[in-house]
């Protein structure tokens, strides 16, 4: 558990900070808090199970879920996004359901690189210090919160290993300026022709290149069968950087793609971070070769405008 940061004096008497770091990328830390399929395998205190009946995380979307205690009780919970800053931040308030005694609160959480980890803070504002005391005293908020991001750090590393485990990195010197490279992804007239392994066709059903976009696409492959593939951009920097989550259909994974200029030409470079060190062991020896393609591919698309 590290040190948190020092709350704003007009609010320090009726918070309750949490902070921890987690040895996985920050893109993944992100999706386990907004991915439903994570968040019930470590949302909540020790002993508690969570059922999620709707998560919508978007600005002014809910998230309505129900907790099951240890001792069997059942405690509703509904969670109302004010802000989705993909993959820094998340703002929500959170109000139990009418027929329990509420517990109204309003919680930032940042998500920052540190030394190659992810750094969680959690900072939950209450109405008044004296609801604050109450919360802390009843619910065991204090010890709460931390036996929350302790299994979430377990659910991370259970699932995914170190980073190191699950990290595909392909890189290769393009003969074309920065720009040039850049568009030939950027422009899906152009990434058409040339993304995937050799043999693959594509059609683009949807690219939105800017954080929050959506990239959905149909990868059509030498044996006739097709491949449905939708991924979410969360980080792009034109013409030097572009993050997306891969989520469809099975191999889950983030890609952050570097375009370094290098004088005349370009240095790209691919690194893939799968969820799982099972699920990388499992298409690692396609993938790798498969990116060596799609750099063949890329240079030689190039080549011929």
């Amino acid at each position: 558990m590290t040190a948190s940061s020092k709350p704003a004096a007009h609010t320090a008497d009726r918070e309750i900070v949490t902070t921890r770091d987690f040895d996985a990328p920050r893109e993944l830390v992100f999706a386990a808090w907004t991915d439903a399929k994570h968040v019930s395998n470590w949302w909540g205190p020790n002993g508690f199970t969570t059922t999620t009946h709707v998560m919508d995380v978007r600005p002014g979307g809910e998230w309505r879920f129900i907790m099951h205690g240890p001792d069997g009780r059942n405690y509703p919970n509904r969670i109302s996004y004010l802000e989705v800053a993909r993959p820094e931040r998340l703002v929500y308030k959170h109000g139990g359901e009418v027929e329990l005694e509420p517990v109204d609160f309003h919680t930032t959480v940042t998500f920052t690189e540190v030394n190659g980890k992810t750094r969680v803070t959690m900072r939950a504002v209450f109405p008044s210090a004296e609801e604050r005391d109450r919360v802390a005293r009843e619910y065991g908020a204090v010890e709460g919160g931390q036996q929350t991001l302790a299994r979430l750090a377990e659910h991370l590393a259970g699932s995914t290993g170190t980073v190191s485990d699950r990290t595909i990195t392909s890189t290769r010197i393009i003969e074309a300026p920065q720009e040039r490279v850049f568009q030939a992804f950027a422009n899906p007239d152009q990434l058409k022709y040339w993304w995937g392994p050799n043999g693959f066709a594509n059609t683009i059903e949807k690219f939105e290149l800017y954080p929050g976009g959506t990239w959905r696409l149909t990868m059509h492959g030498p044996d006739g069968a097709d491949y449905h593939n939708e991924s979410v951009f969360t980080e792009v920097s034109v013409p030097e950087r572009v993050v997306f989550e891969h989520r469809e259909p099975v191999h889950r994974f983030t890609m952050e793609m570097t375009f370094a200029a290098e004088g005349d030409r370009t240095r790209l470079t691919w690194r893939m971070v799968f969820e799982s060190a099972s699920e990388f062991a499992k298409v690692k020896d396609f993938i790798v070769p498969a990116n060596e393609q799609n750099f063949d591919r890329l240079a030689a698309h190039l080549a011929s405008l």
